[in-house]
């Protein structure tokens, strides 16, 4: 079974950010309300559309989701 894109994400977890997408794991680890058991990039992407303020840009998920899709091929 698929693990969850959030799941996935929070290998990125880093007490001091190296990158972006360290920094958008911890903003989403502190998120509770982010979509933690879905692997639906259209569900997450609307999520963080209309609640994602800690990413400087959406480009930063999309580049998240690639790494994602490639660890799970």
């Amino acid at each position: 079974m698929r693990k969850s894109f959030y799941h996935f994400l929070m290998k990125y977890r880093h007490p001091a950010p190296k990158d972006e997408i360290s920094a958008f794991a911890n903003n989403a680890f502190l998120d509770h309300a982010f979509p933690k058991t879905s692997s639906d990039y259209h569900e997450i992407s609307l999520y963080l559309e209309m609640n994602g303020q800690y990413l400087k840009s959406m480009t930063v998920f999309d580049e998240a989701w690639e790494h994602y899709l490639i660890s799970e091929s």
